[in-house]
C-alpha cells in the first residue's frame, strides 16, 4: 500500500508520497534522482498513470535531505520521469510541512521550510495567520539567462534557467494566445521546439550536465499592468503582468503559472530591466507574484508567492491480479 497527501497549487496537482516507496540510494538528492528509475519507477507509474492519475499528474517522493541544514528532501516526478525542480511543488511542501507539524511554525508570522531538491537547496517561506497557512513564498535557486534569440523550429526562443532549463516564446509570435482553446496547438509547438533543441549547446547546464536539457517551453502573453488581480505590487520600478502556459516533459501542461518556470521568466525580465513585480497568471487564471530578492555571482534569486491547498489523503493499492498493472497513459 502507498499513502499520499495531495495538494494543488494554482490548480496544478501535487501528490506527496508519505509511505510505501522503496529506499532510493544516494549521497544527495541529485544522486537519488539518478537512481530513482531503478528503484522506485514502478511507484511513480502507479501514482501518475491512469487509472490512479492522469497524463498531467505531478508529485514527489520524500527523501532525506542532503544534510541537517534542510528539513526535507524531495524527488519530483511526472508522467515521463523525474524533474530537477518544481516551484509549485515546493510551495505545496511548505504548506504540508507546517500543516502536518513536521516543522514548528510561528502561528502569526513567517517560517522557512528548507527543502533539498535535485537542483539545489530551496525554501518555502510559510506565512501563517491565526495558526492557519495564509500564503507560501518559494525562494528559488539562483536563476539566469543562458541565451537569447535561439533559432529553432522556424522561430526564435530565449533560454533561461530557474532550477530547470526553459525555452520562452511569446504565443503571439506563433499567431496564438495563452487560452485553453489554443492548448492543442501550443502543445504541438512545444514538442517541436523541445525536439529541435535536443543537444543544442544552449541547453547545457554550465556546471552539472545532470541538469542539462530543455525541461519545458513557456508560452506567454503580455497583459496590461494597470489591471492586476488583487494584491500588492512592488513600488520600486516597472511592474509586469503576463499570462503563461508551460508545456513540460512530453506535452504535459502546467495548470499553475509554473514555479521554476516563473523563476526562469524573472531571470529574462530582470535582464531586460524589470525591477518591480511580475504578476504571472496561468492558463486557468491562478496567479503567482514574483520578484528578485537578491543578485549573486550565479544569478538572481527569485521569490515567488503562491498558495497550496490540501485536496485529500489516499491509500493506493495494486491488486496482483490486475491486468492493467501500474497503469497507462493515453497521450
Amino acid at each position: 500500500m502507498i499513502t499520499t497527501v495531495d495538494y494543488h497549487t494554482g490548480g496544478e496537482p501535487f501528490r506527496i508520497v508519505t509511505g510505501g516507496v522503496p529506499g532510493i540510494p544516494g549521497a544527495d538528492v541529485l544522486t537519488r534522482r539518478e537512481n530513482a528509475p531503478a528503484h522506485a519507477d514502478h511507484v511513480r507509474r502507479l501514482l501518475c498513470h491512469e487509472p490512479r492519475g492522469h497524463a498531467d499528474m505531478y508529485g514527489c517522493f520524500l527523501v532525506p535531505p542532503d544534510d541537517a541544514g534542510a528539513h526535507l528532501g524531495a524527488l519530483f516526478w511526472h508522467k515521463d520521469g523525474f524533474s530537477t525542480a518544481c516551484g509549485h511543488g515546493t510551495i505545496a511542501l511548505g504548506a504540508y510541512a507546517v500543516q502536518e507539524g513536521l516543522v514548528e511554525a510561528d502561528p502569526d508570522g513567517e517560517t522557512d521550510v528548507v527543502v533539498d531538491v535535485p537542483s539545489g537547496r530551496v525554501r518555502a517561506r510559510v506565512r501563517c495567520s491565526g495558526g492557519r497557512v495564509a500564503g507560501v513564498t518559494f525562494v528559488s535557486v539562483p536563476s539566469y539567462v543562458i541565451a537569447r534569440d535561439v533559432a529553432v523550429a522556424g522561430t526564435k526562443v530565449d533560454i533561461s534557467y530557474g532550477g530547470a532549463i526553459y525555452a520562452s516564446i511569446s504565443a503571439g509570435e506563433l499567431g496564438l494566445s495563452v487560452e485553453p482553446r489554443h492548448l492543442t496547438a501550443l502543445v504541438g509547438h512545444a514538442r517541436r521546439i523541445k525536439a529541435a533543441l535536443a543537444g543544442h549547446p544552449a541547453t547545457r547546464h554550465p556546471r552539472d550536465d545532470r541538469l542539462s536539457g530543455v525541461y519545458g517551453v513557456i508560452f506567454y502573453d503580455d497583459l496590461p499592468a494597470d489591471a492586476v488581480p488583487d494584491g500588492e505590487l512592488s513600488g520600486d520600478g516597472l511592474n509586469v503582468r503576463q499570462r503563461n502556459v508551460t508545456v513540460f516533459a512530453d506535452g504535459e501542461v502546467d495548470r499553475s503559472p509554473c514555479g521554476s518556470g516563473t523563476a526562469a521568466r524573472v531571470a529574462l525580465l530582470h535582464d531586460a530591466g524589470l525591477r518591480g513585480t511580475l504578476v504571472h497568471e496561468s492558463v486557468v487564471g491562478s496567479v503567482f507574484r514574483a520578484r528578485v530578492a537578491g543578485v549573486t555571482a550565479e544569478g538572481i534569486v527569485p521569490e515567488i508567492e503562491g498558495m497550496a491547498y490540501r485536496t485529500g489523503r489516499h491509500v493506493f493499492e495494486l491488486d496482483p491480479d490486475d491486468p492493467i498493472g501500474t497503469g497507462f497513459t493515453l497521450r
